[in-house]
């Protein structure tokens, strides 16, 4: 009956009840009291009422806080994974012991659950306390699981001490089937190589120098990112992002560096480490992959499951910087050039596949037209550099390298074709709107002195605008409309994708935004003649006439900009890196 009373008193929140029975019968707090193997203690932790708790815990026997639920859970797990830091910390000093006893199922510590359900101020809490991690064997997956989870979840600090009192954390395996090498090589928020920034962002990156902290710890980087508060907008984020990476990152690769060069071949496969370089490879972390060669040369001829060296997986991942690494291996290149695959794929075989989960580099690219072109320019690169009998040779499927780009580019080189002409066509309306109007207005504005009551100097000036920014208009918009005529009438062919269509594309949005902004001059220009004495209706006019071109301009520079660079910019493959 007391169980019964207690169980209810706690489940419905009444402190007083609860006390009441827990004075009459003291040992029924120490009892489970539903189906799922609970205590009153677990229930009372999973209604969040901190009094209740702390009631229940002074009249329980330290055994009685070691009871697990059907799921494997201590109170002390449950109060952990609710983030409930006053729960936790009550029943710590009655048994400082539960912070060593694992869930029944899964065998994990009350910290590792706490980073497993996304409890960063509650881990960062346990981790300062003694013995929260309890003389931990390497073949216990507890410390590398903290490990993986500290590196994905970004608690650094923690990782960073993790690393430092127990190096070989670095290589052991986690719950989860990763190592500490493996996780940092899968988060590309940890190498600047990894974070995609815009053009001014880059540069400002590029640009800043933040100093070293002595030490890497919680309150250090609080400290520090005080004083980068007090800026704030992009040089905030920037400054932020430059102090993880390099207090953080950066040590932690050097640290796992040091364990990688004393292990063994077999420890090396058995702590994932090739397939962490594999992995950065694909992820472009070209940071990560130098600091491995330079430690261990060995580590050029690492190969995925499908037999795949990472110069492959860069450029089936179409990443450019870690490619561009192959021109500083001048005994290794041509090796790695003549590798076949699983499929009997060379690397030209490579740089004509296009599957989805391959497509993540060269979706970041805008437009179908683009990512065609950036398909050409790849494959055109790794043409020039394997041998000419791998540019015939058949894979499995029976396919050379320039049918396999056809076969797998067959649907981008549709969307191009779709892109291009819906775009020229748009312009080619617009364009001919402008040709129309300019062509009418040089005759039905007639250069008349009389009547209009100007001087005649400034008179015959304001015209003689009119006329040269009319006849520009009229010109520049006849070239637009030529040129995305051009394009309207294309073949659309693989090849044309890589200068002809975006130099015409080029053009015609140029000479469009020419005639455009020649428009607006020869209708401010007329509107100055005809209304000279009314200058205050004019002049607001006048202003409006800027809004069409900033608008064209806001609409249409991305993508001009993007396609200038692509075409006559300097080329993504650094051939220069070649010593």
């Amino acid at each position: 009956m007391a169980i019964e009373g207690l169980y209810k008193a706690v489940r419905e929140g009444d402190f007083d009840k609860t006390r009441e029975i827990l004075n009459s019968r003291p040992e029924a707090c120490n009892m489970i009291i539903t189906d799922k193997n609970e205590t009153a203690l677990h229930i009372a932790v999973a209604i969040r009422r901190e009094d209740i708790v702390k009631e229940l815990v002074d009249h329980m026997l330290v055994e009685s806080l070691k009871i697990c639920d059907s799921i494997g859970h201590t109170a002390l797990i449950r109060a952990v994974v609710h983030g409930n830091r006053p729960m936790v910390d009550c029943m710590l000093e009655k048994s400082p012991d539960l912070i060593s006893i694992k869930s029944s199922r899964g065998n994990n510590l009350p910290i590792v659950m706490a980073i497993d359900f996304g409890q960063i101020e509650m881990t960062h809490h346990l981790f300062k306390v003694k013995d929260s991690i309890p003389d931990l064997e390497i073949q216990d997956h507890n410390g590398a699981t903290l490990l993986t989870c500290a590196i994905y979840a970004g608690t650094l600090d923690i990782a960073w001490e993790l690393i430092q009192q127990r190096p070989r954390l670095a290589l052991a395996i986690d719950k989860f089937g990763e190592s500490g090498i493996l996780a940092l090589a899968s988060v590309r928020r940890s190498f600047p190589s990894g974070r995609q920034l815009g053009f001014w962002k880059q540069r400002i990156y590029s640009c800043m120098c933040i100093p070293l902290a002595p030490a890497i710890n919680v309150q250090a980087g609080q400290s520090n990112r005080q004083e980068i508060n007090r800026s704030s907008g992009i040089c905030t984020q920037l400054c932020e992002m430059q102090e993880i990476h390099d207090q953080y990152y950066d040590k932690l690769l050097s640290k796992m560096r040091e364990e990688i060069s004393e292990s063994e071949s077999q420890q090396l496969e058995a702590g994932l480490v090739y397939d962490a370089i594999s992995r950065a490879a694909e992820n472009g972390m070209f940071e990560f992959v130098s600091e491995m060669l330079g430690t261990d040369r060995r580590f050029i001829w690492t190969e995925d499951k499908n037999r795949r060296n990472i110069f492959m997986l860069a450029v089936l991942h179409r990443q450019e910087k870690i490619f561009n690494i192959l021109y500083q291996q001048d005994t290794t290149m041509n090796y790695c050039l003549t590798c076949l695959d699983l499929y009997e794929n060379n690397m030209l075989h490579m740089a004509g596949m296009m599957k989805e989960e391959y497509a993540t580099r060269i979706n970041q690219i805008s437009g179908a037209a683009l990512q065609m072109q950036r398909e050409l320019q790849w494959f055109k690169e790794v043409e020039t550099i394997v041998l000419p009998k791998y540019k015939e040779s058949k894979n499995k499927g029976g396919l050379t390298p320039r049918q396999l780009f056809t076969k797998d580019h067959k649907d981008m080189k549709e969307k191009g074709e779709k892109w291009m002409k819906n775009t020229a066509t748009s312009c080619t309306v617009v364009g001919t709107l402008i040709v129309t109007i300019m062509f009418a207005a040089v005759f039905s504005f007639r250069d008349d002195n009389q009547g209009m009551g100007l001087p005649k100097s400034l008179n015959k000036f304001l015209f003689n605008i009119f006329i040269i920014s009319d006849a520009l208009s009229l010109f520049s918009s006849s070239t637009s409309v030529l040129m995305f005529l051009g394009i309207l009438t294309s073949r659309y062919s693989e090849e044309d994708f890589l200068e002809y269509l975006p130099r015409q594309m080029i053009i015609g949005l140029l000479t469009l935004f020419c005639s455009i902004a020649s428009m607006m001059i020869t209708f401010s220009s007329a509107l100055l003649i005809i209304l000279h004495e009314q200058l205050w209706i004019a002049i607001p006019l006048i202003c409006l006439a800027i809004v069409p071109v900033t608008l064209f301009v806001w609409i249409q520079f991305p993508i001009l900009k993007d396609m200038i660079i692509s075409t006559y910019g300097p080329s993504i493959f650094d051939r220069k890196m070649k010593s």
